[in-house]
């Protein structure tokens, strides 16, 4: 796996690009803004981008809206200081698979590296809980444009097992103790965990592009 880095503050860009590799996982550059982040991951191609959010010209945010639209099969997980809902839910809406703090200590960087290459979205403990109360519901919107149909079944478009699942992992769990607290192996929670995002991504694009169609924004 090759990992881009992206952060303005330049010692940490050097201690993770020390930790990575003492890992055995290739750093392939290191960027300080999110314009460098894009003109970087053209040129690079790597499989994964760490992406700090608050960054000076250019903001992981957008940084990440426009790599995900020119190379979607880059993976990029935020690795930030913020907690702040709307950073989470812009993060997954902008494109990417995780959602990472800075908090977090060595191995578990390395432990959610290793779910990414495996098609798992990491999260620091509690961030999953309320993605899923973001997309469960239907954000409001303005009085002039008439909502747009929602797909039938429950809330985001989860099944009952991939909630159970979802809260399980929100609180903390590792996919071991998942899997044993219901009776399924850790490879069989990982599938879930992997479906779950890929139906949130799905159900939130459709509301999206509704809402965009409604307002003549698709033209």
């Amino acid at each position: 796996m090759s990992v881009l880095l992206a952060d303005d503050h330049r010692l940490l860009l050097e201690g993770l690009s020390n930790l990575l590799e003492a890992h055995n996982i290739e750093v392939a550059g290191m960027a300080n803004d999110g314009l460098e982040a894009i003109k970087l991951a053209r040129s690079l191609h790597p499989d994964v981008i760490l992406m700090d959010i608050r960054m000076p010209r250019c903001d992981g945010l957008c940084a990440t809206r426009v790599i995900k639209a020119e190379m979607p099969e880059i993976k990029i997980v935020i690795l930030t200081t913020s907690t702040e809902d709307q950073d989470l839910f812009e993060a997954i809406k902008s494109g990417a698979c995780g959602y990472l703090l800075k908090s977090m200590d060595a191995e578990e960087l390395v432990e959610a590296l290793d779910q990414v290459q495996q098609g798992i979205p990491p999260f620091s403990p509690g961030l999953a809980a309320r993605l899923l109360s973001e997309f469960a519901r239907l954000a409001p919107l303005p009085s002039a444009a008439p909502p747009p149909a929602v797909p039938p079944g429950p809330p985001g478009g989860l099944t009952a097992r991939q909630r159970e699942v979802l809260a399980l992992v929100a609180e903390g769990l590792s996919y071991k103790e998942v899997g044993a607290r219901l009776g399924l192996a850790p490879r069989t929670i990982k599938y879930h965990m992997s479906e779950i995002m890929q139906k949130l991504h799905v159900e939130h694009r459709a509301q999206v592009l509704a809402y965009a169609g409604r307002l003549g924004l698709d033209k």
